[in-house]
């Protein structure tokens, strides 16, 4: 008699629960997990790298003369994200099949889809985690700067003394929440003038979650026994990302959130796929794993880092 456990029908039937294993931990995880739909702007993609040219700011409109005038915009800078590949498979012998151990492999199957969740994450959180370098994990960047810098340029030859720095030292308090607002609030375009910038969420690691409800939080009095109010309060929203806590505990960003979800992307270039199957030469049963993305700001006007020693 033929053994079902090594029937063509097998990899099938075995493949449909491992979709179903993965659908539930994926839905799950986002639920309750994920940062990457609050922080970027998931998008789809069909190419192996998307470019992005940025166009420069029109002047202002001058009076009317009897002729229209003419405007000069100056070009912005070339970004380019390209989405890397990962994958991964596990492999059970053939006694786990023979001994029933359904259970140990979807197990073993749902920490693959944990680990892919996790890693997707980080490959998203690290945007941020490395916002002070210019070493990019999947960008390229034509102004050659770190996300957050003191050193942003532009092409059309206008002073950047002011309005072109997103990038500060200060350790998170009242304080430095109410001086990076205002320094947000007086960020310029590409030829000097002030934009309209609304720096309405703050992004902590977990470390400084409960720091940031109390100042975020408290009506009056706050660090203060005469009761005062507190300008603060209910200002911004809030996201705490644990991840970020793995580069460090101090580190924290305000942010513009219609800006961020416009100019922060991050692709699925192919969402994860899976696959069953069982090597009929070795009995081995291969349980495997394979998505690509990519991630990176195209812009840098819609945030402010701190890194604090």
């Amino acid at each position: 008699m033929a053994n079902p456990i090594t029937s063509s029908s097998f990899p099938r039937l075995f493949d449909k629960r491992i979709r179903e294993i993965q659908e539930n931990v994926w839905a799950d995880l986002a639920k309750s997990e994920s940062r990457i739909e609050q922080l970027f702007r998931v998008m789809k993609s069909d190419s192996n790298v998307e470019e992005f040219a940025a166009v420069g700011a029109v002047p202002d409109i001058p009076e009317f003369n009897g002729a229209l005038q003419s405007l000069s915009v100056f070009p912005g800078y070339y970004n380019r994200i390209e989405p890397k590949e990962y994958g991964a498979k596990l492999v059970f012998e053939r006694k786990f099949i023979d001994d029933k151990k359904f259970p140990v492999m979807e197990a073993n199957a749902e920490g693959l889809f944990v680990s892919a969740f996790r890693t997707r994450e980080k490959a998203g959180l690290d945007v941020f985690n490395n916002a002070f370098s210019s070493a990019f994990t999947f960008l390229t960047s034509e102004e050659g700067v770190s996300w957050c810098s003191s050193s942003h340029t532009t092409k059309s030859g206008v002073p950047t003394t002011t309005g072109f720095d997103n990038s500060g030292t200060s350790a998170l308090s009242a304080s430095s929440l109410s001086a990076t607002w205002l320094l947000m609030r007086r960020f310029k375009n590409d030829i000097g003038e002030r934009i309209d910038v609304n720096p309405d969420t703050v992004i902590v690691p977990d470390s400084l979650a409960d720091k940031m409800a109390e100042i975020n939080g408290t009506e009056k009095g706050l660090y203060s026994a005469e009761g005062t109010a507190n300008v603060q309060r209910g200002r911004f929203n809030v996201i705490a990302c644990r991840l970020l806590d793995d580069t460090s505990t101090k580190n924290w960003y305000m942010a513009d959130s219609r800006m961020l979800k416009r100019f922060n992307l991050f692709i699925d270039r192919i969402k994860p796929e899976t696959n069953t199957k069982i090597d009929f030469d070795t009995l081995m049963t291969e349980i495997s794993i394979y998505y690509r993305l990519g991630a990176g700001p195209i812009e840098w006007r819609m945030l402010f880092g701190h890194t604090v020693s």
